[in-house]
C-alpha cells in the first residue's frame, strides 16, 4: 500500500485515528493488535475485513499482529480448521508476529485467575441446571433472581472448583460464575458463566482438562496475557465490552481497550459459520471449500486473488454502522485485480461450427496473439487457425436485430488476431437446430484490419477445430437465490434459499491449445467470457472454473 494511501487511512478511520492518537499521546509505546478466530470452522469473507484491519493497522503503526486460535470449545473445534485458517491468512498476504497463539496456551493461567477472583468473593460455583439458571436469570422486562448457592464460601467453593477440574462432577452439574449484579440492565452482567464442565477431547491437549472457560472469561485474559494494546472485534461485542472491562478491572491486569466496528455483510451471501457447516454436513455444497462458498479456500479455490479481497476491504472501509456490501463491489475489485494478471486465451464455451469455405483444406497457420495487454513483460503466444473453428452459438442469429454486433447471414465480422469472415451459408439438422455456419474470409485482412479501411462491428473469439482442446468448465453464480439468506423465518430450513443455478457445468468446452498447460493458480481471462483459472483440488483433469464474467455489452442492450 502507497504511504499517501496508509496515512489518508490513518486520518479516515476511527479505529486508526484511535490508535495513532494513543501512540501521540504516549498512552501506549507500541501498537499490538491480534486476529482471534475460533477453530471452529474455515475463514469466509467477513473475517477477510477483520483480518486486514488487525495485520493492517499493526503494519501501518509499525506494531505487531498476534495470531490467536480461540480454542475454548473441544466439542466444535478441529485441527482441521486451525490449518485451514493458517493458509487462509497467509494467502490473503499477512504475517502475525512470533509463534502462532492460543487460549489453551494459557488455560492454566485462567485457572489460576478465576480462584483469585473466587477468594476475592467475586466468584461462585453454582448447582443450578441449566435450565434453572437461565429462567433465574431474567429478561429485559424483569430481573434476575440470584442463586441459593450465590452466598456460598471462598473456601467451599475453591474446592468444588478444584472437584470440577479434577473430572468428580458430571457435565451440565455445576458450573462457575460471576458474582455481578443479577438486576443489571445489561443481561450480560447477570453473574455470567465462566466455567463449565466438558469431558470434551481437546485437539491439542487432550483429556487434561474437564473444565473449559466460556468466552467473556478467557478472551479479555488472552488479550491481557499477549499485551494486546487495542482489542478490535465487531459490533455485537459492544454490549460484552463492560464484561470485558470488570474482569480486568476486578484482576487488576492489563486491560487492553476494546473497539468495536460494524461487520461485513455482503448480499447473496451467508456470513454465518453454524449455517455454512449445516450446509456442509447436509450435503447441499461439496465441502468447505466448495467455490460456491463465501469461505477464503473456496473463493482461492475459485479463482478470487489475495489482492483482490484486500484491496476490496480497504476500498469498503471501517465503520460503526450496520449495513449491506452488494457483492458486486467484490468481484469489481477482483476483477480489477485479475485484468492485471490474466493471461488471455480464447475458449468457447457453446460452440457453433464454423467453415471456411475458400481457405485452404488441409492447411493452418500460426497467428500470434498477446497474453496480456496490461503487461508486456506477459508475451505473446501462437495460436492455430484452420479451415474449420468454433465460435460461440450466441455469437450468431439468423434475423439479428439492431445493434446485434455480431455474425448473421450476410454480414462481415472480425476474428480476434486472424481475418473477416462472412457468412454465406446456414447448415441445418433435421429439427431446424443450427449445427453449421459457411463462411468466407478475407486473406487480405490478416491481423484484424484490411486495405481498404473498411470497417466491421463485432469482433468474435474463435478456436481451430483440429486444434482445439476439450475440457471441462464449471460457471458458478450466487450460492443463494435471496439478498438475504441468513434471515430466515421460524421453521424454513435455510435450504430453501439456496439457488439452483448456482453451478453450470460444461462438460466439453474448446480451447486454444496454449491452454493445456495452464496451472492453477494462474488467472485466465477467456476473452469476451469471463476470468477462469485451472480447479487446485481436480488433481486428475484440468477442470476450470469461472472466477467472475467480464461486462457483457449486449447483455445491457436486451435488458
Amino acid at each position: 500500500m502507497p504511504v499517501d494511501s496508509m496515512e489518508d487511512q490513518a486520518s479516515n478511520d476511527f479505529i486508526r485515528q484511535r490508535a495513532r492518537a494513543d501512540l501521540d499521546s504516549a498512552k501506549v509505546s507500541k501498537v499490538v493488535t491480534r486476529f482471534p478466530p475460533e477453530p471452529n470452522g474455515y475463514l469466509h469473507i467477513g473475517h477477510a475485513k477483520s483480518i486486514c484491519l488487525n495485520f493492517g493497522l499493526a503494519k501501518e503503526l509499525d506494531g505487531v499482529c498476534h495470531l490467536r486460535f480461540d480454542d475454548t470449545n473441544p466439542s466444535k473445534e478441529d485441527q482441521e480448521y486451525v490449518d485451514s485458517i493458517i493458509e487462509d491468512v497467509r494467502w490473503l498476504g499477512w504475517e502475525w508476529e512470533g509463534d502462532v497463539r492460543f487460549a489453551s496456551d494459557y488455560f492454566e493461567k485462567m485457572y489460576e485467575l478465576a480462584c483469585e477472583l473466587i477468594k476475592k468473593g467475586k466468584s461462585y460455583v453454582d448447582d443450578q441446571t441449566p435450565e434453572q439458571i437461565k429462567e433465574n436469570r431474567g429478561d429485559g422486562n424483569r430481573p434476575g433472581v440470584e442463586s441459593p448457592f450465590r452466598d456460598r464460601s471462598p473456601e467451599e467453593n475453591l474446592k468444588l472448583f478444584a472437584e470440577m477440574r479434577e473430572g468428580l462432577h458430571e457435565p451440565g452439574s455445576r458450573v462457575l460464575r460471576a458474582k455481578i449484579d443479577m438486576s443489571s440492565t445489561n443481561l450480560l452482567m447477570r453473574d455470567p458463566l465462566m466455567y463449565r464442565i466438558n469431558r470434551a477431547n481437546h485437539h491439542r491437549t487432550g483429556d487434561t482438562w474437564s473444565i473449559y472457560p466460556l468466552y467473556d472469561w478467557a478472551h479479555g485474559l488472552e488479550d491481557s496475557i499477549e499485551g494486546i494494546t487495542h482489542s478490535i472485534c465487531t459490533l455485537e461485542f459492544e454490549t460484552h465490552r463492560p464484561l470485558y472491562d470488570w474482569f480486568l478491572d476486578e484482576l487488576e491486569v492489563h486491560h487492553p481497550q476494546q473497539i468495536e466496528f460494524a461487520r461485513l455483510n455482503l448480499d447473496y451471501t451467508l456470513m454465518s459459520k453454524r449455517k455454512l457447516l449445516q450446509l456442509v454436513e447436509e450435503g447441499a455444497v461439496d465441502g468447505w471449500r466448495d467455490p460456491r462458498m463465501p469461505t477464503l479456500g473456496g473463493m482461492r479455490r475459485r479463482g478470487f486473488t489475495a489482492e483482490g479481497i484486500r484491496n476490496f476491504c480497504e476500498e469498503i472501509g471501517v465503520t460503526k454502522i450496520d449495513g449491506s456490501i452488494e457483492l458486486t463491489r467484490l468481484e469489481y475489485s477482483v476483477r480489477q485485480d485479475l485484468n492485471k494478471k490474466a493471461i488471455r486465451i480464447m475458449g468457447v464455451l457453446d460452440p457453433l461450427k464454423v467453415v471456411i469455405t475458400n481457405y485452404p483444406e488441409g492447411e493452418s497457420e500460426l497467428l500470434n496473439g498477446v497474453n496480456n495487454p496490461e503487461d508486456e513483460s506477459a508475451g505473446t503466444r501462437e495460436i492455430p487457425f484452420s479451415r474449420e473453428l468454433f465460435i460461440e452459438r450466441e455469437d450468431f442469429m439468423e434475423e439479428p436485430p439492431r445493434k446485434f454486433f455480431r455474425l448473421g447471414p450476410g454480414r462481415e465480422v472480425r476474428l480476434r488476431y486472424a481475418y473477416y469472415i462472412t457468412c454465406q451459408e446456414v447448415i441445418k439438422d433435421e429439427t431446424g437446430e443450427i449445427v453449421e455456419l459457411r463462411c468466407t474470409y478475407d486473406p487480405e485482412t490478416k491481423g484484424g484490419s484490411s486495405p481498404d479501411n473498411r470497417k466491421v462491428k463485432g469482433t468474435l473469439h474463435w478456436v481451430s477445430a483440429n486444434h482445439a482442446i476439450s475440457r471441462e468448465v464449471r460457471l458458478y453464480e450466487t450460492l443463494f437465490s435471496s439478498e438475504e439468506p441468513g434471515k430466515v423465518s421460524e421453521g424454513q430450513d435455510i435450504k430453501e434459499n439456496l439457488n439452483p443455478d448456482s453451478l453450470k457445468i460444461i462438460p466439453e468446452a474448446k480451447l486454444e491449445p496454449y491452454a493445456a498447460d495452464a496451472k492453477a493458480g494462474v488467472p485466465y481471462q477467456f476473452e469476451r467470457k469471463g476470468y477462469f483459472c485451472v480447479d487446485s483440488e481436480e488433481n486428475n483433469q484440468q477442470v476450470w472454473n469461472r472466477t467472475v464474467t467480464l461486462k457483457d455489452g449486449w447483455k445491457k442492450v436486451k435488458k
